[in-house]
């Protein structure tokens, strides 16, 4: 068994926000961890994320830290690096779907608006980390990567940002102040626009 920290706190951007991601690779099945705590993974499957070139595979590689090893031994340093990211395209096609089916659904008004916005961050993080990954070489997992791409930066207000970013929280962990239609007014251009940024960069991948 291993048991290993990732995330935030391991990149030193640990916030009032941030939460503490964990993971345990285990054989087989093992109740004593609970599946909202932590990612749970076999050696198995983990080593096939490696095989995959999988871009969790390339954030663990980058930046988990080792808490607890049942034999003494570091299991992902072991592993070494991942192999490449290729699927770079196909990634960055499905995070563009979500982000279409969560746009269209907020502005025909029949959804929950908190999480389409949640699925919203949720798009432009994970798009802007594959595409960085895939085309750049660049091991971002930042839960702010889309605004730490230099030139090729999503351009939203950081009102807008910080909105998506609440909306994620309010989503997964039930903490924060609701969120209403009234308080997305200023950001409906915002939310529109981040359509040109996505079909820009899926060009070039």
């Amino acid at each position: 068994m291993h048991i290993y920290a990732f995330g935030s706190i391991c990149r030193g951007e640990i916030d009032s926000q941030s939460d503490i991601d964990l993971l345990a690779i285990v054989d087989g099945t093992d109740d004593r961890f609970d599946p909202v705590i932590y990612s749970i993974y076999s050696y198995k499957r983990l080593a096939g994320l490696w095989e995959e070139g999988n871009p969790f595979a390339w954030h663990l590689a980058s930046e988990a830290k080792i808490i607890f090893a049942s034999n003494g031994e570091d299991f992902i340093e072991q592993l070494g690096l991942p192999t490449a990211y290729r699927t770079c395209k196909e990634d960055c096609r499905k995070f563009y779907n979500l982000y279409c089916t969560a746009i269209e659904s907020i502005s025909s008004g029949s959804c929950s608006l908190v999480f389409e916005l949640s699925n919203i961050f949720l798009a432009i993080r994970n798009f802007a980390t594959c595409f960085l990954l895939g085309k750049e070489k660049i091991k971002n997992f930042s839960r702010r990567s889309a605004l730490q791409m230099n030139e090729k930066s999503i351009i939203i207000s950081p009102a807008t940002f910080e909105l998506l970013e609440r909306s994620r929280i309010l989503s997964i962990r039930g903490s924060g102040t609701i969120i209403k239609y009234d308080d997305i007014k200023s950001s409906l251009e915002d939310l529109y626009s981040i359509k040109t940024w996505m079909t820009g960069l899926l060009e070039e991948v």
